[in-house]
């Protein structure tokens, strides 16, 4: 079964809005394409909280920003036999940002991409 589909703020607060102006929840749910529990806990939460915002979660922050993660895909597609290390200096000397090798290995999973190695042998 896939993931549910998470709504956006603009989302959230057009479903509260379309609440507020008298549209059932199971039609607001059906609008958005989601389960008529997200719109319930969503319409549950607003008058607590007043807002429609996504609550902060715990867990340790990401060491890379989204545009890092990019370059260091871009630089493995660039050369597709360079190793975590080779990554990680080419990405430290672009962007001033020393992570660790593991680190490199885990965006590159999350990327699908897998180790290649240096064809050696008979031609």
């Amino acid at each position: 079964m896939p993931p549910p589909r998470k709504l956006n703020e603009f989302e959230r607060g057009r479903a509260v809005a379309w609440f507020q102006d008298g549209v059932p929840m199971r039609e607001v749910a059906r609008r958005l394409h989601v389960s008529i529990l997200v719109i319930v806990r969503l319409i549950q939460r607003f008058p607590t909280t007043g807002r429609v915002q996504e609550r902060r979660r715990p867990g340790r922050p990401k060491k890379t920003t989204p545009r890092e993660d990019r370059l260091i895909e871009r630089l493995a597609l660039q050369t597709r036999t360079a190793s975590s290390s080779i990554i990680r200096r080419q990405l430290r000397v672009a962007t001033n940002t020393s992570i660790s090798q593991q680190t490199i290995r885990n965006r590159l999973h999350g990327f699908n991409l897998r180790s290649r190695r240096p064809v050696y042998g008979h031609a």
